[in-house]
């Protein structure tokens, strides 16, 4: 023959196994091809506005990170179709609460073009629970770093964090050190009690947060204090993992 068709590679399912119950970020990423899209809908970025990574580097931040977490990973219910996949992903965290991701696939090659994700919570368990408080003054687990301290209390099933960060803090300089991405993946949801804090997102936007102000910081930015007043935040969201590799 003249011309002779390329045959197409088959999307390793086995490989894909071992990455996401191995939690094995490094794995996983060699499944991605180099321009791919990583789409992510959850609690914090709505279908209208998904979380989204482009190319290996962004994608490798967001796998290490998640693969870095003290959780057990589970593969489940795998569909492969000629260049269309699906699965589904069972997170456990060591409280027992459960994530369940969707997620669907488009594939060339073997490889990963676009992956988009639907993150499901189980916090049913907690809801149904009983009244409870708890003191950040004696906190359940207080972790420091360089100018700073998160202290965090469990309520409910969730974790809770106060952020306390002093003049020169910065999260590329006093954080990233200790857990290894070059910006910030942890996804905050806070009430900022006191001090200034300046964000930047991947994208170059910046913007701050002042006393009295609810902020949203989706995954991907750096941060640091503005001026001489120390920030004091209560996390709902960011403080599980926080500063933890």
């Amino acid at each position: 023959m003249s011309i002779m068709e390329e045959r197409k590679q088959p999307f390793d399912v086995a490989e894909l196994r071992h990455a996401i119950e191995d939690r094995d970020a490094e794995a996983m990423l060699r499944l991605f091809a180099d321009d791919a899209e990583m789409r992510i809908v959850n609690r914090n970025s709505p279908p209208r506005a998904p979380q989204t990574l482009r190319g290996r580097d962004q994608i490798s931040e967001a796998l290490r990170d998640v693969y870095g977490r003290e959780m057990r990973h589970e593969l489940r219910n795998v569909v492969v179709q000629d260049d269309h996949a699906a699965y589904e992903e069972l997170c456990t965290y060591p409280d027992g609460t459960k994530v369940l991701g969707i997620m669907m696939v488009d594939l060339a090659n073997g490889r990963i073009m676009r992956q988009t994700g639907v993150e499901a919570w189980d916090e049913e368990e907690a809801a149904m629970g009983g009244a409870e408080q708890a003191d950040f003054t004696s906190p359940d687990e207080t972790r420091t770093f360089d100018r700073g301290r998160i202290e965090v209390v469990n309520v409910a099933g969730r974790a809770i964090g106060r952020l306390v960060l002093e003049p020169g803090w910065r999260w590329s300089e006093c954080v990233k050190p200790l857990v290894g991405t070059e910006l910030c993946m942890t996804a905050h949801f806070a009430y900022h009690a006191s001090g200034t804090l300046a964000v930047r997102m991947a994208d170059g936007t910046e913007f701050e947060v002042t006393p009295d102000q609810v902020a949203q910081i989706p995954p991907g930015h750096d941060a640091w204090v503005v001026g001489d007043e120390p920030v004091v935040a209560v996390d709902w969201q960011g403080a599980l993992h926080y500063s933890q590799r």
